[in-house]
């Protein structure tokens, strides 16, 4: 078989380079393909003892400097790499970055031992402004939240997030298990086509303000088959979001699927487009709900929940148009609440009222639709009901229970 004068080139290229200088040309051959950084390369001890936080930003500075292929930053398993509050910057030279996490994180123990940076201290770990940020692995990333969680019990100290993304477009979050946060888990902050699955988030129901994932300020946003078991929302979509899907999602414990809360201290808040779909609530307190505060502006609109399965859940569809006030809801100054859609719910709920719609006087709600829901009581011989106040819109003749303001 005779060579193309192009293959007989590459192998004279590759005979002369191995022949003078065998150690050029691996360095050659492999700044072609995707580099792999393995933190243990960077000083990391892996002990869960030692502060590891400095070799995970020399690794960071090498990946997000790469100028070859698409670089990963990897953590092997079997090591426990503990680190202080810190933040992977970009931008990056990379249009696409992996972050593969085999092994264990753990934050210090006790919050004496936390050592904030000067730039921030909201979140323990805080990836920003990088694109095409990919992190994956069968992970464990431990908050050590408890000392936090008495601090706030006593003296009401604030808590970081966990996880923060802010400003990431195009990130793709899979396979985490994170335990015990501080304060919440993920936040996802202007953050446009972010992919979210395969997640596991956990920590004591009775763990304050532990919310699972935090939307806000973002768009077109996938989140998919994960579970959340934590002391507050297992997923909440705030201000300025749009256009996002979730499902497959197991909730419980915590507090439901949340809109909000908006509009608190008067702000001028949006969300629109958000379809929740084909996901469990399991002995939560709540399980659909929109929350919004008095004297806030803006909208909640373009809202269904459908396909939903419930157990023991106490409140299973919630809107307060007031929540957290104990004044009249007549304010005349609230985020209007219109087009929500509660389709095809089936199951148990543990309180008497299993819908609560709850809505401004002048305000109010509009185009809220019930259709197909089958919610009774988990309490034998108890029959389930619902109450209704400013709420405008259709309800089904065979809906469980009845909502007398919806019936035409």
């Amino acid at each position: 078989m005779q060579l193309s004068e192009n293959m007989q080139g590459l192998f004279a290229i590759l005979f002369l380079c191995f022949v003078t200088s065998p150690c050029l040309c691996a360095r050659t051959l492999t700044t072609q393909a995707n580099p792999t950084f393995n933190i243990l390369n960077f000083g990391a001890k892996g002990n869960g003892q030692d502060d590891d936080s400095q070799a995970f930003l020399k690794a960071w500075g090498a990946v997000c400097n790469a100028t070859q292929g698409i670089p990963t930053l990897f953590i092997p398993k079997g090591k426990t790499f503990m680190l202080q509050p810190l933040v992977f910057q970009g931008p990056c030279k990379p249009s696409t970055i992996n972050f593969k996490i085999e092994g264990t994180i753990t934050a210090p123990r006790s919050v004496n031992a936390w050592k904030w940076p000067d730039s921030h201290r909201d979140s323990w770990i805080q990836f920003s402004y990088i694109n095409g940020l990919s992190i994956t692995g069968r992970s464990l990333i431990d908050g050590q939240g408890a000392p936090w969680w008495d601090c706030f019990a006593k003296s009401r100290c604030e808590r970081p997030m966990a996880l923060s993304f802010h400003s990431c477009e195009n990130l793709q979050l899979s396979g985490v298990t994170q335990i015990n946060s501080p304060g919440g888990h993920v936040k996802v902050y202007a953050s446009n086509g972010t992919r979210i699955s395969d997640m596991h988030l956990v920590s004591p129901k009775d763990s304050p303000n532990t919310d699972g994932l935090h939307i806000s300020a973002s768009s077109n946003v996938a989140v998919e088959n994960s579970t959340t078991e934590v002391g507050d929302d297992c997923i909440a979509i705030l201000g300025g979001t749009s256009f996002v899907n979730i499902s497959g999602i197991y909730c419980g414990p915590g507090h439901g699927i949340s809109i909000g809360s908006l509009g608190g201290n008067g702000v001028h808040a949006t969300v629109e487009e958000i379809h929740v779909k084909n996901c469990t609530f399991t002995r939560s307190s709540s399980g659909a709900r929109i929350k919004t505060r008095e004297g806030g502006s803006g909208y909640v609109r373009k809202i269904t929940y459908e396909d939903i399965v419930l157990v023991e859940v106490q409140s299973p569809i919630l809107i307060v148009q007031n929540y957290g006030s104990l004044l009249p809801i007549d304010a005349g100054q609230a985020v209007k609440v219109s087009d929500i859609t509660y389709r095809n719910f089936r199951g148990t709920a543990s309180f008497d009222s299993a819908i609560q719609l709850i809505c401004d006087k002048v305000i109010g709600c509009s185009n809220v639709v019930l259709d197909q829901i089958q919610i009774t009581s988990s309490v034998p011989g108890k029959k389930t009901n619902a109450t209704c106040l400013n709420a405008h819109g259709t309800s089904s003749s065979s809906n469980v229970p009845q909502i007398p303001c919806l019936l035409k």
